[in-house]
């Protein structure tokens, strides 16, 4: 084990260069302030995670993503993870509207990019490019690159998830640089996208279906969770409980 998160344990991988994400069922919100369990979480959000990761190599957005091992486990490219979160939103919920006294729900007259320092400890402040490039977190060049991925990556998302009946409200993205054997450093999407660092809200309705089920003890969280990977097409036909995968390595 190299490292374990909120939501996730990190292992050594099976061949140099490689780790092992494990998909764990605990969940956390307001910076670790409230923690619980969402059963089978973990193996949606590997599934969830893996299909829309493969969905975005297909288009040309690089990813550290390699192939999904089995219910809870993904491979994928060790990188060095830029320590900013992205957060990407086309309507207005969360934070934003607590900031600027915008009612949830209110489309945005544009896509917004936000920064936020990753560190719990300092409960993940909101930072600006300015920050960003004076502290040595990314160079501007590696900025401009985050930005367009990111907002590739919210286009077809968006349209995506349009496309089955979900709104994509905001989520966030983390970004590593992976560095190749001749010496070159590219800048490619790491972590995960799933229901935890996802808002979808059903288009018809406005049901949430994500972690705000949790933050907001509003009960169902698995049957959100399960309800984005059934309109998805890939909810694990045994439902999300463990499987004793062939290619685990840890």
């Amino acid at each position: 084990m190299i490292y374990e998160g909120k939501a996730k344990v990190i292992f050594e991988g099976p061949e140099p260069g490689t780790i092992v994400q494990y998909f764990k069922d605990d969940a956390t919100a307001f910076n670790n302030q409230k923690k619980g369990t969402i059963t089978g979480k973990g193996v949606l959000n590997n599934r969830i995670s893996e299909y829309l990761m493969n969905r975005l190599n297909q288009m040309g957005v690089p990813t550290h993503f390699i192939r999904r091992l089995n219910m809870r486990e993904q491979l994928v490219r060790e990188v060095e993870i830029i320590p900013i979160e992205v957060v990407i939103r086309n309507i207005a919920a969360g934070s934003i509207s607590k900031r600027f006294g915008i009612e949830e729900g209110t489309a945005l007259p544009r896509s917004i990019v936000e920064y936020y320092f990753k560190n719990d400890q300092l409960n993940d402040p909101m930072v600006s490019e300015e920050h960003i490039t004076a502290f040595g977190w990314a160079t501007i060049q590696e900025l401009d690159e985050i930005v367009a991925l990111s907002l590739r990556v919210n286009d077809y998302l968006s349209g995506l998830f349009l496309g089955i009946g979900i709104k994509l409200v905001d989520f966030k993205l983390e970004f590593g640089r992976l560095w190749h054997e001749n010496g070159d450093m590219q800048i490619v999407l790491a972590d995960e996208i799933s229901p935890d660092n996802c808002r979808l809200w059903d288009a018809k309705t406005n049901e949430k279906l994500d972690k705000d089920r949790f933050r907001r003890d509003m009960g169902n969280v698995e049957g959100a969770y399960q309800e984005v990977a059934r309109r998805l097409g890939i909810l694990p036909e045994s439902g999300p409980a463990d499987v004793q995968g062939t290619d685990t390595v840890q």
